[in-house]
């Protein structure tokens, strides 16, 4: 049931993997959605069971082997990865595309998959498991774990690449590795993202993104007590859940389940709860090229509520009020707006205001939707992932929070949070249960 409070890491080896065939050198700009994020990294492990069977030879090394070998090739398709950020004339970030390779760390673990303490990543994940980005745009590390179990995970910048597209790369590495012809092919056409002309303004964008010249006074009640956790939520209470608020989409109704317990969780100082909804702009945008692009195509609506409002509030209620502001943000003429928004700006950087917070806004929560996650896919010859989750501590004044697919295929989402403490106090005694500790005896029991 429970893990490991301690264990040590020991870095075996570390050297570059670059493409396997050379890359012309060159800059790639970054879109306008591109410039909305910070300079922060983003990180994401799959843990694999030590392979078993009579057919199965392979060594540790061998997959690591394995594993840089066929990352080497996926570099040649996915060459942004290879690169680094720069600074371009005007100060704004850009991409040289030069091959400078990705680090690859090789460590092993004195601790066993089973001990691990994934609920709680500030001691089990962070610092160990994903490494920390030096250079470049990606890193990666492999642990041999004591029970010969291995733990993949990458780190990669944020402003090159969101979620959706690091779930592309993941997959074309794996298919690499399988000897498999990729099944997806990524998109680096920036003239998607470009903006119109007349330019199309509305003053919506100055509620949702704000210049960092703009930028509020640094809050402290919030940030300093954020902590990295990852729960599971059984299918049967996701659906149980919905079936309170049966017009909205179980991530609407899980945002509003999250905003009720957030201003559960409120100070008595705390007058408004702010609430947000990551967007991906792929399916929005009318392009069926969209659906391959690599490089960020997000939006961040959010809301805000009376904190004694929102306690009285039904769940049913609240999710109403979450579709309310979330639709706006879902549509075509909204990213369309949003690049107009960043080209009046530029070369001001902007960015969230959620992330940024406001002095008298109270707590706030973001949620990303990971469920596209592709933990069942990413095989590379020794059986599918055990578990896999993002991990991100993003920095910013709000909470994050990611639900993913479980590896069990069941229906459960895994869910990672990094939240302030007094959030996770309050999930933890909400009866009946939601969202549940992960444990080792969750994640390493088969469904079937």
């Amino acid at each position: 049931m429970g893990g490991s409070e301690e264990f040590s890491i020991d870095v075996k080896g570390s050297e570059t993997v670059v493409a396997v065939l050379p890359v012309q050198e060159h800059r790639l700009p970054l879109s306008n959605l591109d410039l909305l994020l910070p300079d922060m990294d983003v990180g994401v492990f799959l843990c694999y069971r030590k392979p078993e069977g009579k057919h199965f030879h392979s060594t540790f090394a061998s997959m690591v082997s394995l594993l840089k070998a066929s990352l080497a090739q996926a570099l040649v398709t996915y060459y942004p990865f290879a690169g680094q950020v720069m600074a371009n004339s005007v100060g704004e970030p850009e991409l040289q595309c030069n091959n400078r390779g990705v680090d690859f760390v090789v460590v092993f673990a004195d601790v066993e998959l089973r001990e691990l303490r994934l609920c709680n990543p500030d001691d089990s994940v962070e610092g160990k498991l994903v490494p920390k980005k030096k250079e470049g745009v990606l890193c990666v590390q492999a642990t041999e774990l004591k029970c010969g179990s291995l733990v993949l995970a990458c780190t990669f910048d944020h402003r090159v690449a969101d979620a959706y597209s690091a779930n592309m790369f993941l997959v074309a590495w794996s298919e690499i590795a399988m000897l498999k012809p990729l099944s997806r092919l990524p998109s680096f056409r920036r003239s998607l993202l470009t903006p119109r002309h007349p330019l199309q303004l509305h003053p919506s964008f100055d509620r949702l993104f704000v210049p960092v010249s703009s930028l509020p006074p640094p809050k402290h009640h919030y940030s300093d007590q954020a902590v990295n956790r990852i729960y599971y939520i059984a299918a049967a209470d996701i659906n149980r859940m919905q079936s309170s608020a049966k017009r909205r989409s179980k991530i609407v109704v899980f945002t509003a389940y999250l905003w009720r317990v957030l201003a559960k969780a409120a100070a008595p100082e705390d007058r408004w709860c702010r609430m947000g909804v990551v967007v991906d702009g792929r399916s929005r945008l009318g392009n069926a090229a969209m659906s391959s692009y690599f490089g960020n195509v997000l939006s961040i609506p959010y809301g805000r509520l009376n904190v004694e409002s929102l306690r009285r509030m039904e769940l049913a209620e609240v999710a109403e009020v979450v579709y309310g502001w979330l639709r706006p943000g879902t549509t075509e003429e909204h990213f369309r707006g949003l690049v107009d928004w960043v080209e009046v700006h530029r070369p001001e950087p902007a960015v969230a205001r959620i992330y940024c917070g406001e002095a008298d806004e109270g707590p706030g929560c973001v949620v990303s939707s990971g469920r596209a996650f592709p933990v069942a896919e990413v095989e590379f010859g020794w059986g599918k992932a055990a578990f896999g989750s993002y991990h991100f501590p993003w920095g910013g004044s709000a909470g994050y929070v990611m639900p993913m697919p479980s590896a069990k295929g069941n229906g459960d989402w895994v869910v990672y949070m990094h939240i302030q403490k007094e959030v996770v106090a309050a999930l933890e005694e909400e009866q009946p249960p939601v969202l549940r500790p992960l444990t080792p005896d969750y994640y390493l029991t088969d469904t079937n």
